[in-house]
C-alpha cells in the first residue's frame, strides 16, 4: 500500500467515525482496549493495555486516531490499563466464539468471497443452535467480523468465571468431539434364554449430542420404513461396510422393532449398532461448528469492536440482532454508508480472479463489478475494499 492510499484510507476512516461512532460493550470501563494504527509496510503493530479512562470518549478517540483495527477484551479487570496481565486483576471473561471462513472444512482459499461468507453463515447457524438448544444460552451477541466470518459473545452469568479447562470442554462439545459409546446409557436386562444378564445400550433422548444422534437415527429409520424392502436394502448397501447381512439386520430392526428405536435402543442387532455408530459420525459432521479453539479458551482475548471498521476490507464490524440474522447479507448490510456517495479512481494491482491478468469480479452492495488490471473508476466502497485488501491503490476521488 503506497503512502497516498494509506493517507486516503486514514482520512475516510476518520470521516466515518465522526458520523458513526460505535457503541460500547457491557462493562466497557472494566475491559482492556487495543488498536492497530495505519503503518508503512506489511507488518502491524498492536497497541494494547489501554483503559477506557485513557481513551476517553471512544467515538472521539477513533475520529482523532482513526486506527486500522479496534479491539476490546473479552475479560473484565480491576485495572485493565496495567501493562502486565498478571497485575490486571481478572474478574471474569465473556465466552467468545470465532468462525473464520478460511478455516472451514471444504472451503478453499480461492473460493469467491461471497461463497466463503455463505458457508461461514451456515456454520454460524449450527453454532447458535448448539448454544441455544443444548446450553440454554440466552444472553448472546452475534457480530459480523468485517472480514471472513462471525463472532458470538456469550454473557450469561454462569460463563464469566469459566477457566481455560472449562472453556476447552465447551469447545470440544461444540466441535463434536465425543465417542459414540459415551452417548449411550446402559441398562442391565435379563434376556430370554440367557443364563447371565446382558447390557442394553440406548441413546438418551432428553438432550445433548445423544438426542441429536437419536433424531437423525429416527429420521433415517423412517426413511427406510417408507420404502419397500428391496429399495430400503439397496439404499443401505450404498453405505460403506454394509453388505447384504447388515442391510437385512438394519431393515428388520427398522420395521419390526420400530418402537424400540423410538425409545433410543440401539442394541437390536450387530448391524444396527454399526448403523447407529455411522449415523453418530454423520451427526457430528453435519451439526458441529468448526470454531477457532484458541479464541474461546483464551481468557485474555481481544476481539473486534462492533461498529468499528475492518482495516482489511473497509467493511463494518456489524452487530446483528438475532431476529435479523436469516436475512443478513454481509456484502450488503456491512457496506458503510460513508463510502456509498462517491466514486474513486483506482489502480488495480491484483484482480480478484484466480488467474493473473484476467478480469475479476467484486460483488458488493447488491451490485457486481468487473475489475481489470490498470486504472478505472469504481464506487468508493469498492475502491476502499480493494485497497484495504491490497489489490488496488487509490489514485483520486471522483
Amino acid at each position: 500500500m503506497d503512502e497516498r492510499t494509506r493517507s486516503y484510507l486514514e482520512g475516510r476512516f476518520r470521516d466515518h467515525y465522526r458520523r458513526h461512532p460505535p457503541g460500547l460493550p457491557p462493562g466497557a470501563v472494566d475491559r482492556e482496549w487495543g488498536f492497530i494504527p495505519w503503518t508503512e509496510g506489511p507488518g502491524t503493530t498492536m497497541v494494547r493495555h489501554r483503559s477506557l479512562v485513557e481513551l476517553g470518549n471512544v467515538g472521539e478517540f477513533l475520529a482523532r486516531r482513526h486506527p486500522r483495527h479496534v479491539y476490546f477484551s473479552a475479560g473484565r479487570y480491576d485495572d485493565p490499563g496495567v501493562g502486565q496481565m498478571g497485575r490486571k486483576g481478572w474478574r471474569g471473561s465473556d465466552l467468545v466464539f470465532d468462525l473464520d471462513a478460511d478455516h472451514l472444512p471444504g472451503v478453499d482459499a480461492d473460493d469467491r468471497y461471497g461463497e466463503m461468507l455463505a458457508a461461514c453463515k451456515e456454520a454460524l447457524l449450527r453454532l447458535l443452535d448448539l448454544l441455544e438448544r443444548d446450553f440454554g444460552v440466552s444472553d448472546l451477541t452475534v457480530v459480523f467480523s468485517g472480514g471472513r466470518g462471525y463472532h458470538v459473545h456469550v454473557r450469561d452469568d454462569d460463563v464469566h468465571e469459566l477457566d481455560r479447562e472449562g472453556r476447552r470442554e465447551v469447545v470440544d462439545y461444540v466441535r463434536g468431539r465425543a465417542e459414540f459409546e459415551t452417548l449411550l446409557a446402559r441398562e442391565t436386562v435379563a434376556g430370554v434364554g440367557r443364563e447371565t444378564p446382558a447390557a442394553k445400550r440406548s441413546l438418551r433422548t432428553d438432550g445433548g449430542w445423544s438426542r441429536r444422534v437419536h433424531e437423525r437415527l429416527r429420521a433415517a429409520v423412517e426413511d427406510l420404513r417408507e420404502r419397500d424392502a428391496e429399495s430400503a436394502k439397496r439404499r443401505l448397501r450404498e453405505r460403506d461396510g454394509v453388505g447384504e447381512k447388515k442391510a437385512d439386520q438394519i431393515y428388520r430392526a427398522a420395521t419390526e422393532r420400530y418402537e424400540e428405536v423410538r425409545a433410543g435402543n440401539v442394541d437390536l442387532a450387530p448391524g444396527f449398532l454399526e448403523f447407529a455408530r455411522a449415523v453418530t459420525e454423520e451427526t457430528f459432521t453435519a451439526e458441529s461448528a468448526p470454531i477457532d479453539e484458541p479464541v474461546t479458551t483464551d481468557l485474555r482475548r481481544l476481539i473486534r469492536l462492533p461498529g468499528s471498521l475492518h482495516g482489511g476490507s473497509g467493511l463494518a464490524v456489524r452487530r446483528i440482532p438475532r431476529a435479523d440474522l436469516a436475512a443478513f447479507d454481509p456484502l450488503v448490510d456491512a457496506v458503510p454508508e460513508t463510502f456509498t456517495d462517491a466514486e474513486v479512481e483506482i489502480e488495480v494491482t491484483e484482480t480478484p480472479a484466480v488467474a493473473p491478468g484476467t478480469a475479476g469480479e467484486v460483488r458488493l452492495d447488491g451490485s457486481s463489478f468487473t475489475i481489470d488490471e490498470g486504472r478505472q473508476y469504481v464506487p468508493e466502497y469498492v475502491g476502499v475494499f480493494l485497497a484495504c485488501r491490497g489489490r488496488a491503490e487509490i489514485v483520486a476521488q471522483g
